[in-house]
């Protein structure tokens, strides 16, 4: 292992496969240039061991990313938040979609135009950082626009509107606003105002002074004073009752706060991020929320979307989980078959990331000492899977209307939507089906009904989402080294890659890959050197994958 010659206190390391010499020679180099720290490691070593110790945000492999021990290693990294990325021998768009199916998470066919690549990396380090601050997981494109809102928004004053379902996260991305802003380092204080009665809600936001009610035996500081210099966050804003949005549209307008009995108002610097699980502007227009109070709160405004709206998130997302739940209860993981990982995909989520998170816990906890399979999974999914049974909004004259028409018209809208979704459900469907039946895809693709293995590496093929692969243990031992004889290989080739395949199995120790091959550890030595030269020439950079015992 070679570790880049630029500042060892940098925060992100990239780990770089020499397999395919020439192109890592030149990304580490491009790498090294734009700052970022690099670690280059030889296939003959010990690469796990030398990729546990450099502990790297990517890693890049150059070749040989059908390899069973490379696609071992891809899905061992999977655990550890670690994205692979990996540079094709062809350009082939199933053999792309297979790679992306193992877990590798972006792939370029050779040659290679490393400042892709570099690009590539700075976006990925970055979003890994926001990924970090905000605990959002996630690859979908809705997450990434979502990130990159949060750092555009944070280094700002104005209001925030979140807008999404309950369970999507709202007040992490609450929290990752203040911790990104210059007021980090100052009070964030949360509040659930649909939580609280009218009394209760003006004493908890604006405080009050002694006296000023039944109960109120000394004065109190409301959250908008608490919040001073920093955050302020109110959850449920659209629960808020009429007589408080005046009130709270004042503080928000004059940046001052009057306490309840109290006629001195008190100058306040606080950022307000305001959060809601229903489409506020309807609100607005069903004279439910001030339409003066809304425009304040929108300054600026993101949107979560719901878990069936990025479905690719969800094995991550189940990765994650595992991995905390496993280690807080102190359970082994065996493995979720490929069938209950389509079932988990294919569930519309009315909970989101919530639902999902405690599913998990569950499953983890009561599936100990043997693989999670399709039973395991709670009827409920198992039979709502894929169905998208949403509320209906259609508006306050038809809704409290009392005339036959209203009725019709309310029966007609909550038909129409209904077709819309088996429509769109029929389309998936296809997609799906065509994609499975296209010809050049490797290996077999059963379907949703077939008893599939996570440590096996079956997939199975899900409508609307594509080929879903179990989740394999991460103790899961790692696969032998296949070698493929191609048409024409000579001798030399054949021994070359023979060779290669017993170090990569034994770790890196020669002595014991000399046993596995039947010769002297002296030929082996010999051997190395042979292809040392060949691999990369003379030099220094040729002396690192041998040099190192």
């Amino acid at each position: 292992m070679r570790r880049g010659s630029v500042d060892d206190g940098a925060a992100s390391v990239v780990a770089i496969l020499m397999t395919d010499v020439e192109p890592a020679v030149r990304l580490n180099a491009a790498l090294e240039s734009g700052g970022i720290t690099t670690v280059t490691i030889s296939p003959m070593d010990d690469v796990r061991g030398d990729l546990r110790r450099a502990r790297p945000d990517i890693v890049v492999l150059t070749g040989a990313l059908l390899d069973a021990a490379n696609m071992s290693l891809v899905r061992l990294l999977l655990w550890d938040n670690v994205a692979v990325l990996g540079f094709a021998d062809v350009s082939d768009p199933p053999m792309i979609e297979r790679l992306r199916d193992i877990g590798y998470a972006e792939t370029w066919p050779k040659p290679v135009r490393i400042e892709d690549v570099v690009d590539s990396v700075r976006r990925r380090l970055e979003r890994q950082r926001l990924a970090e601050l905000t605990g959002l997981v996630g690859e979908s494109a809705a997450i990434r626009e979502v990130l990159v809102k949060v750092e555009q928004i944070a280094p700002v004053t104005s209001t925030v509107l979140i807008e999404g379902e309950s369970g999507t996260g709202k007040e992490l991305v609450a929290r990752a606003i203040h911790r990104l802003s210059p007021r980090r380092g100052k009070p964030f204080i949360a509040v659930n105002v649909g939580a609280l009665t009218e009394t209760l809600l003006e004493s908890e936001l604006f405080g009050h002074e002694k006296g000023a009610f039944t109960g109120a035996a000394e004065r109190r500081l409301g959250r908008f004073e608490l919040a001073d210099t920093g955050t302020l966050f109110l959850d449920e804003i659209g629960e808020i009752p009429s007589s408080t949005q005046v009130k709270l549209l004042r503080v928000l307008e004059e940046r001052e706060v009057t306490r309840v009995g109290s006629g001195q108002p008190i100058p306040i610097d606080v950022r307000v991020v305001a959060a809601t699980n229903r489409p506020l502007r309807e609100h607005v227009e069903e004279g439910g929320f001030r339409a003066d109070l809304f425009y304040r709160l929108n300054v600026l405004g993101i949107y979560l979307p719901p878990l069936r709206e990025r479905r690719d998130d969800i094995p991550l997302l189940v990765r994650r989980f595992v991995t905390e739940f496993a280690s807080l209860h102190d359970r082994a993981f065996h493995g979720i078959s490929a069938e209950a990982l389509a079932l988990l995909v294919e569930y519309g989520w009315p909970g989101n990331v919530r639902e999902l998170r405690n599913l998990v816990e569950s499953m983890v906890v009561l599936a100990h000492g043997r693989e999670i399979g399709a039973d395991d999974i709670p009827r409920p999914i198992r039979d709502g899977g894929g169905r998208r049974l949403l509320p209906v909004h259609v508006g306050p004259m038809v809704r409290e209307g009392e005339r036959a028409p209203g009725r019709e018209l309310e029966f007609i809208v909550r038909s129409l939507v209904e077709l819309k979704l088996q429509v769109e459900e029929l389309r998936r469907r296809m997609d799906v089906e065509t994609r499975a039946s296209a010809p050049g895809w490797m290996g077999e693709v059963r379907s949703p009904s077939a008893v599939s293995s996570a440590s096996t590496g079956e997939v199975v093929a899900m409508p609307g989402f594509g080929l879903v692969r179990g989740i394999e243990p991460r103790e899961q031992a790692p696969s032998a080294t296949v070698i493929t004889l191609g048409p024409g290989m000579t001798m030399a080739e054949i021994e070359r890659v023979a060779i290669r395949a017993a170090l990569r199995d034994n770790g890196g120790n020669r002595r014991k890959a000399a046993d596995l091959l039947g010769i002297g550890e002296r030929t082996l030595y010999r051997k190395l050197r042979e292809y040392q030269g060949e691999d990369v020439g003379e030099g220094d950079e040729g002396d690192a994958p041998f040099d190192e015992a």
